[in-house]
């Protein structure tokens, strides 16, 4: 059979695009931007070693004090192999295949969004030289200060309003947690989790563009802000079994990983808590932070209506969602009121 050169074209555009973007999926870890970049992963295993040792079995299980023990408590089948980590992988390769194709028009960045200021209230003016050192270490802090604060406001609004909750829902619905569950998102999620961020940090771009009187850019590392970095080389403890506080002190300024396991728990107790990624000061202002104790808590993690264990296929992370929003803006407008998320 004979195909047309517009068939061969797109057969090879597909075949081209499902390479690329599975290839960038599975090799992540070698990706500097990537949260499982390598050094990112090292760091948190030697962490969660110390973790284990120090905080945890030192200090109350001393015979249970073996290497075994450690990888059967954190890199065991019954969490990495359970059917919500699975549920995790499923979705992680699938978001990759279908952000870029379906929602990828819809991404923006802080640079789109420093370009519309200037085009509507004027840019940068002046010199065109590099800034100096105190405003390029003025403008890294200030960066960070508003993407973490963009981060807690997205975060927010997944929760608060009834309807990004349900599909904030597949997230909450993890039952384990890895550090593949920081991509158990749906893509609505995910693009609210990018927008609001983008519009933080632009205002931030612009504002020191248009009043240093030239381009700024932040201090960075291997390509990546100097902070965030930083902060990365624990983020993936966050979505993990190994607890780690930072204690009542710190723990009212710096998230721990402690605070973002509570945050998944559907404890009364601890309903709506935590939604910070870095600074806990947000939280703080809001009144949703509660901060962990060094020793573990003992809590259930998912969203405590039995519905749980129901997500994890992946039809149902990415039409479910959709089904529920559609239930609650039915109910909204029969009744006029509608209901209000629980974690």
């Amino acid at each position: 059979m004979d195909l047309s050169p517009e068939t061969l074209k797109a057969v090879y555009d597909t075949v081209f695009y499902i390479t690329l973007h599975a290839g960038k999926a599975v090799t992540a870890a070698l990706q500097r931007d990537s949260f499982i970049y390598w050094p990112f992963l090292v760091s948190s295993v030697i962490i969660a070693a110390l973790a284990w040792h120090w905080t945890v079995y030192a200090r109350s299980n001393p015979e249970h004090r073996s290497w075994k023990q450690f990888f059967r408590d954190y890199f065991g089948a019954h969490i990495w192999w359970h059917r919500s980590a699975r549920a995790d992988y499923v979705l992680y390769l699938a978001n990759a295949l279908l952000l870029p194709l379906v929602f990828g028009f819809l991404l923006m960045s802080e640079k789109q969004v420093a370009g519309w200021l200037e085009t509507a209230m004027g840019g940068a003016a002046g010199p065109s030289e590099a800034a100096s050192f105190p405003v390029r270490l003025l403008f890294t802090v200030a960066f960070f200060v508003a993407y973490d604060f963009g981060r807690f406001v997205a975060h927010s609004l997944l929760h608060d309003v009834p309807l990004l909750w349900e599909f904030h829902k597949v997230h909450h619905s993890a039952q384990v947690l890895t550090p593949m569950t920081t991509f158990r998102a749906h893509p609505i999620d995910l693009l609210v989790m990018a927008w609001v961020p983008a519009l933080t940090t632009g205002i931030v771009v612009w504002t020191f563009n248009r009043f240093a009187g030239t381009s700024v850019n932040f201090f960075s590392f291997l390509g990546v802000h100097a902070l965030m970095w930083g902060f990365n080389l624990i983020g993936n403890l966050r979505h993990s079994p190994v607890w780690l506080s930072y204690g009542p002190a710190v723990g009212r300024w710096l998230i721990s990983p402690a605070h973002h396991q509570l945050h998944h728990s559907y404890e009364q107790r601890h309903y709506g808590c935590n939604r910070g990624f870095e600074l806990a000061i947000w939280d703080r202002l809001w009144g949703t932070l509660y901060v962990p104790p060094m020793r573990p808590e003992t809590f259930r993690m998912g969203l405590g209506d039995d519905t749980d264990g129901r997500y994890h296929t992946l039809a149902r992370m990415y039409f479910w969602p959709f089904a529920g929003a559609a239930r609650r803006l039915l109910k909204k407008q029969g009744s006029g009121v509608g209901p209000t998320p629980t974690n």
